[in-house]
């Protein structure tokens, strides 16, 4: 009776694995809240492993069958997956790590589907102890600055923006972008990012309305 339904056994084991698999890692990004969470990298695992099963179920030891083809598919669909939870908005570029990880996922579903059940568990626990505790080396050791917007006005920009090239060298800081744009009143609106620490930020938001008026700081992160 079991060798006789083997395969069809075998099938939802590898199903369940997925599940599983794909589970424990999008169990940490959902406890981490980012936007792919713990369905969708079950989805993703089990969705990768089930077209290798059927890849590999319509190849069946024919000749002229390739099975890697409909894998090589499997992963330009998961590319734009990953492009979709990568979000880009004036200098800020978030998302990264999650689509590495749901390419990693999609790479252990398919693992899974081949019936390397060894390497898919090993890859599994890889990946979680790189996205828990290498967070935490990063965090203690990588201190990365961020990129800060600032916003200021000034009736002579000629001036200010002398001034501003003076504080930011004392502060051993580099202008990463910068525009003037004419605004009310006979004012200038000066608008310049700088890549610095959360310290530095606040000294700079005390220290910018020596320069201009209505000082606006914001921030926009690379993050995962």
């Amino acid at each position: 009776m079991i060798q006789t339904n083997w395969p069809t056994i075998l099938i939802s084991l590898k199903l369940l694995m997925a599940v599983a698999c794909g589970g424990a890692i999008g169990f940490e990004r959902e406890l981490s809240r980012k936007p792919a969470g713990l369905r969708t990298n079950v989805l993703v695992c089990v969705g990768a492993a089930l077209f290798m099963i059927v890849s590999r179920h319509i190849g069946s030891g024919a000749p002229y069958t390739d099975p890697a083809r409909l894998v090589a598919q499997v992963v330009t669909a998961i590319g734009f997956i990953g492009a979709g939870v990568i979000l880009q908005s004036r200098g800020s570029i978030t998302g990264l790590t999650s689509a590495a990880t749901i390419l990693l996922v999609a790479a252990v579903g398919i693992t899974i589907g081949e019936g390397m059940f060894v390497v898919a568990v090993m890859t599994t626990v890889l990946i979680i102890i790189v996205l828990v505790l290498l967070r935490k080396v990063e965090r203690a050791f990588v201190r990365r600055g961020r990129l800060f917007h600032y916003q200021l006005k000034t009736p002579d920009a000629p001036q200010a923006l002398a001034r501003l090239l003076d504080l930011l060298e004392s502060e051993g800081l580099h202008m990463d972008d910068f525009s003037v744009k004419d605004s009310d009143q006979g004012y200038h609106e000066l608008r310049f990012a700088v890549v610095t620490s959360l310290h530095k930020n606040s000294r700079l938001i005390k220290l910018l309305p020596e320069i201009g008026t209505e000082v606006q700081g914001s921030t926009a992160a690379v993050s995962d």
